[in-house]
């Protein structure tokens, strides 16, 4: 058994929200790099409300909602292209835990690749994350922010998946084309990298945001 990756998301959403952002649509899904966006429409739930993971030890996760896939990665060129809005991969998959050391070690078990845990806040005030490769694809693992957990009913809660950052090819350019249904750039928390968000009237549920390719390597080259 290999490293898991991901096969496909599940988002509560309506396709044509998306389609009219630019991406290009087959049917109720799209691809992004590897991995098929599965649309169901609004009345399914809210935001990512699943996944479906390669080679995984387990789908228990504690509390992401995570079938096993058995259909092989697209073949080397068989990736999906770059959509007309320029986004052409995910960047990673962002899940929220009120319990931290229990979410990470769950994943572990599962066979979930950790590379490292950041102990520094966000600009939202989430204390912790952690980080796990899944192919190309990086899950990132938030700590709730202490009063969120405690507004919330305490840290004994599931995790839950929150969002999706997505790589595009020239961020100025695509913030341009979505016109006000993108808000304005600005430095990310990764290095060499900068990041916009879809707004809420986008007619999105899920939280969206699209960063750059990590602009230091392409001044090097």
């Amino acid at each position: 058994m290999g490293a898991p990756t991901i096969d496909e998301l599940t988002l509560a959403e309506e396709p044509a929200a998306w389609e009219a952002l630019g991406f290009a649509l087959d049917g109720e899904s799209c691809l992004l790099g590897g991995v098929r966006i599965r649309f169901t429409g609004s009345g399914s739930g809210r935001g990512i409300v699943g996944w479906s993971l390669r080679d995984v030890r387990s789908t228990e996760l504690d509390g992401l909602p995570t079938t096993a896939s058995e259909s092989p990665p697209p073949a080397e060129g068989k990736e999906a292209g770059t959509h007309p809005n320029g986004a052409r991969a995910i960047d990673h998959v962002v899940a929220m835990t009120p319990f931290f050391e229990r979410s990470v070690e769950t994943l572990k078990a599962a066979g979930l690749d950790l590379r490292r845990v950041r102990e520094q806040p966000t600009p939202a005030g989430a204390p912790r994350q952690a980080f796990f490769r899944l192919g190309r694809e990086i899950l990132e693992l938030v700590q709730e922010p202490a009063e969120i957990v405690a507004r919330a009913g305490g840290p004994h809660r599931p995790a839950r998946f929150w969002g999706l950052a997505l790589l595009v090819e020239d961020l100025d350019v695509t913030v341009r084309s979505l016109g006000d249904s993108a808000g304005e750039i600005r430095t990310a928390v990764q290095p060499g990298r900068r990041i916009a968000t879809v707004r809420r009237s986008a007619g999105l549920t899920v939280p969206l945001a699209l960063m750059s390719p990590d602009e230091r390597a392409q001044a090097e080259r």
